[in-house]
């Protein structure tokens, strides 16, 4: 399993320390108790939870420490593995994830709140950006996972993918030996998770973007939905793929399901579609409206030296990005850090360049090594590809030699021994060309940041799209929040659009929020601007950008589960009390509540606004309707009207509890979540000049 490392001087020699490994199933009883694991300090903060936790406040509880950086495909690997333990040991074991950030943009920890909704991860996550953590355990490499005892000691490490069958064993061995000796907490530990402080928006999280001008039709990939949509280029809907539920199942469009899919490509009435997390690549027939599953077993993939074969027979890893050219399918296999190539007509799959090796290096397809390829494009003689880890572009060139002549050897070794130089794209390809692995423009692994130059020069940060459109390649810059444009004739790099800053502006002087996909129709740029939920249009000559309004789509229908479980919480609530007012005594009184919202913003309509009014005292003077104490409304719209029946003089206090989604009114960005708590002080009175409504009015700023 490939490592991400980083170079760092450790503080606590740990690494030497107990180990387990993918296949072992037990611990060496010798290291157990011998090393105190380190308090978790000097981070910039926490999230899933209202308050930092510490070693010694989980005492009694298993905890598992996940040292990970949200780029890194590796450690979204590990993903599922942690929420299989969360799910299998729900009282006893403490999953924490220590977020230390290899990006300067993963620093942020707004950026880190996005990733775990993107993620719908559900366990405590510490912001580790100065690597405080990260040192006091002599962390060497991301993934990282260490293992604490309940008396809180480490008891356990592992570096990479794999690994669950000895870890659950070791977590399972501990709970059984300490709850044995009565020091085993079972306590649930109470999170104030992320996800209850937003709602729900028609795209979530859209990863790529396929424009098509012939058809008139926008294909995205609504990767937080697991499904597919496809509109008209000026945004009216057409249709929806998958049901929104995660799955891997094929059939008709309201059957099929997903799970967060990415790249997409076009051939006729036939839609390829990477399906990354289920390891998979799907065929849509856009006429007949059915979705098969043609590549992939449904496991991934845990090596690189893949022999070639029929393709539903071949585990994949993470397939991000597709690219048609001819009959040939390229995939950039972001999780084994390779190119493949898929055959549309044998249904064949095979490794096409790269190793396997995380590294920048170029030369043949077979010695050529990516690191996380994650965007693909072509003019037909070259794949363009977006070398996300490495943050460089790459192109492969895709040419054949001419009849009679022989290419370069595939073993001919690359000359490290001078510095890297950039080679100009020549359209008549020279022979040592054909199958060549070339870097365009960009730094390496840990050579990264917000340049704009030429070649070497350039300084990217994870891009994630690449696009050839007017004879130019476009990037999405991902983590610089940026498009920058690359001339493939004389390597030179040079921002299009966006500030550096993440938003959401329109105009000349636009801003995106992590863009990932990028297409183009009609002279315009489509892009998947992922982390502000929304697909932007952005005229390839002049950079004016707008939001493409999405009509007619909603949110997939949230689940029985889910609902219940939003209808019981009270999210980032905010209690306020009002003035004390005046109730005429009479039996058609009434109860106005209306919301000032932010400028730009509106109710969110397929939400689930509720209301709760109750009479917290005096209900011998005023009473709801039906004589009741307490009403509960769903479904509710502003303003609201209440009846009240004041009956008797005297005072009385209302509470009125309201949980509010609201979004821009594009219903892209960020889709909010508010519970406002109004206390209502009033007196009733027989003076008929006193008013017959009682006014409670808030303001969300």
């Amino acid at each position: 399993m490939m490592l991400k490392h980083l170079l760092v001087v450790a503080s606590l020699l740990l690494v030497a320390g107990p180990v387990w490994a993918q296949g072992e199933n037990e611990m060496p009883q010798d290291y157990r108790g011998r090393v105190r694991a380190p308090e978790l300090e000097g981070g910039r903060g926490w999230l899933n939870t209202d308050r930092p936790l510490t070693i010694a406040g989980l005492r009694g509880k298993v905890v598992l420490l996940d040292f990970w950086t949200y780029g890194c495909i590796n450690c979204i690997h590990i993903i599922p593995d942690l929420k299989r333990l969360e799910a299998k040991y729900p009282n006893e074991l403490v999953v924490i994830g220590v977020h230390s950030a290899k990006f300067a943009n993963e620093k942020e920890t707004d950026n880190i709140r996005r990733i775990i909704l993107r993620y719908e991860l559900e366990h405590p996550v510490v912001n580790d950006a100065d690597f405080a953590i990260w040192q006091a355990y002599a962390v060497r490499a991301w993934p990282t996972r260490y293992l604490i005892d309940p008396a809180g000691y480490v008891i356990g490490r592992s570096e990479g993918e794999g690994g669950y069958e000895a870890l659950d064993k070791l977590i399972g061995d501990t709970i059984t030996e300490f709850r044995q000796r009565g020091q085993l907490n079972e306590q649930p530990l109470k999170l104030a998770l992320e996800r209850a402080k937003i709602g729900d928006l028609p795209l979530a999280f859209p990863g790529k973007v396929l424009a098509d001008a012939k058809s008139d039709r926008l294909f995205i990939t609504d990767s937080n939905h697991n499904r597919i949509v496809i509109a008209k280029l000026d945004g009216t809907l057409i249709d929806v793929i998958g049901t929104g539920a995660r799955g891997a199942q094929d059939g008709a469009f309201d059957k099929a399901t997903f799970f967060r899919p990415q790249g997409l490509a076009l051939d006729g009435d036939a839609l390829y579609v990477a399906d990354t997390e289920n390891h998979l690549l799907r065929r849509v027939d856009l006429k007949a409206r059915m979705v098969e599953t043609v590549a992939g077993t449904g496991a991934q993939a845990r090596s690189f030296d893949v022999a070639p074969g029929p393709a539903r027979t071949v585990a994949l890893s993470s397939p991000w990005d597709l690219q048609l050219v001819g009959r040939a399918l390229y995939v950039a296999m972001a999780g084994v850090h390779q190119i493949w190539r898929y055959d549309l007509d044998s249904r064949q799959i095979a490794v096409f360049a790269g190793t396997g090796r995380e590294a920048r290096e170029d030369g043949t397809r077979t010695l050529a090594a990516f690191a996380q390829p994650s965007g693909l494009s072509t003019d037909g003689h070259k794949l363009y590809v977006a070398d996300s880890e490495a943050n460089i572009i790459r192109s492969i060139t895709l040419d054949a030699p001419p009849q009679g002549v022989q290419p370069q050897p595939a073993e001919t070794p690359i000359d490290r021994s001078t510095p890297r130089q950039f080679e100009v794209h020549n359209e008549d390809v020279p022979l040592a060309d054909v199958n060549q692995v070339r870097t365009l423009a960009g730094g390496d692994l840990f050579e990264f940041g917000d340049k704009d130059g030429r070649g070497d020069d350039v300084r990217l940060q994870h891009p994630l799209g690449v696009l050839y459109a007017d004879g130019a390649l476009f990037i999405a810059d991902t983590y610089n929040h940026k498009l920058k444009r690359l001339d493939p004739q004389t390597g030179a790099v040079k921002t299009f659009a966006g500030t550096g800053k993440p938003g959401q502006a329109d105009g000349a002087q636009s801003s995106f929020y992590e863009p990932g996909g990028l297409s183009f129709a009609g002279g315009k740029l489509y892009v998947a601007d992922t982390n502000n939920h929304a697909i932007r249009v952005v005229d390839a000559h002049t950079g004016e950008t707008s939001t493409l309004m999405l009509r007619g789509l909603r949110p997939p229908e949230m689940s029985a589960e889910k609902l219940a479980e939003t209808n019981a919480i009270a999210p980032n609530a905010e209690e306020n009390k009002l003035a004390p007012q005046r109730l005429q005594k009479a039996d058609d009184g009434a109860l106005a509540i209306n919301v000032d919202l932010p400028a730009g913003y509106h109710l969110n309509e397929s939400a689930p606004q509720r209301a709760q009014v109750s009479i917290e005292s005096g209900a011998e003077h005023v009473a709801l309707a039906g004589d009741q104490r307490m009403l509960i409304l769903k479904d509710v719209r502003l303003p609201l009207r209440v009846p009240l029946h004041a009956r008797n003089t005297g005072a009385a206090e209302l509470r009125i509890q309201l949980t509010l989604y609201y979004c821009r009114i594009d219903n892209t960005g960020t889709c909010r979540i508010k519970t406002l708590i109004l206390r209502a002080p009033i007196a009733i009175v027989t003076d008929e000049n006193a008013p017959r409504e009682i006014n409670a009015r808030a303001q969300i700023k």
